[in-house]
């Protein structure tokens, strides 16, 4: 038993806790970023696909129960990447003379010295995004089952957008520093590489970002209404 509390504790252990919650992140955005643009198709197709994912999992599942179960390993996730992030940033502050750190800050990207706290924020997005579209705790016209209309109602705050759109620009950085750090952990780097893995992480993190941030915008400009 002691070897694997030794082994969490190590830096290596805790790279392979956030490659892996990170991978599980990466795909959940883009199948969610997928799935909410059914709501440039209308009503119809956005609830239709909304019904249909409370019905995955049965019969062994009930009405919407698996959908509770990745929205919690979702979370668990999410703080699962945090704290293994928060661990090896003590860590390294450890290991690192004063003098190291500061030219280390010198050259990092504004990404990469906002992770932690982009990873706040998207914790605090995430449970907020539940209260507000799943449950309707802090959704004041919310409809139970009508997805489209709690989207555009909900969009229709300016204070509520504009808050979805910091958040998905917060993402934006987090998914692009994610990416680059995950293809230097598995070795990809170096040479022309490097230029290849910085072109996909940019693309991947302004498509996700954009497509998300269209969303309350189109709400606002009347685009969808």
């Amino acid at each position: 038993m002691g070897w694997i509390i030794d082994l969490y504790r190590s830096p290596m252990a805790k790279k392979a806790v956030m490659a892996v919650t990170g991978l599980m992140l990466f795909g959940f955005v883009v199948t969610h970023m997928l799935g909410n643009l059914k709501l440039y198709l209308g009503p119809e197709k956005l609830n239709a696909y909304a019904h249909g994912l409370r019905e995955i999992g049965e019969p062994f599942f009930g009405h919407g129960q698996f959908l509770w179960v990745a929205r919690t390993g979702l979370l668990v996730a999410v703080g699962l990447h945090i704290l293994s992030a928060w661990q090896l940033t003590q860590i390294n502050r450890r290991a690192r003379p004063e003098g190291y750190r500061k030219e280390t800050h010198e050259k990092s990207t504004y990404a990469s010295r906002t992770m932690r706290w982009g990873g706040v924020i998207i914790l605090l997005f995430v449970v907020y995004h539940l209260l507000h579209l799943t449950t309707g705790d802090v959704h004041s016209d919310f409809k139970a089952g009508d997805v489209y209309h709690n989207v555009v109602s909900g969009f229709s705050n300016p204070l509520t957008s504009a808050f979805y759109i910091l958040a998905n620009i917060a993402l934006g950085f987090h998914l692009f520093h994610g990416l680059w750090s995950m293809f230097q952990s598995l070795g990809l780097n170096g040479g022309r590489f490097n230029h290849l893995r910085k072109q996909f992480a940019v693309a991947f993190a302004v498509v996700i970002s954009a497509a998300n941030i269209s969303f309350p915008l189109a709400v606002l400009t009347g685009l969808v209404q």
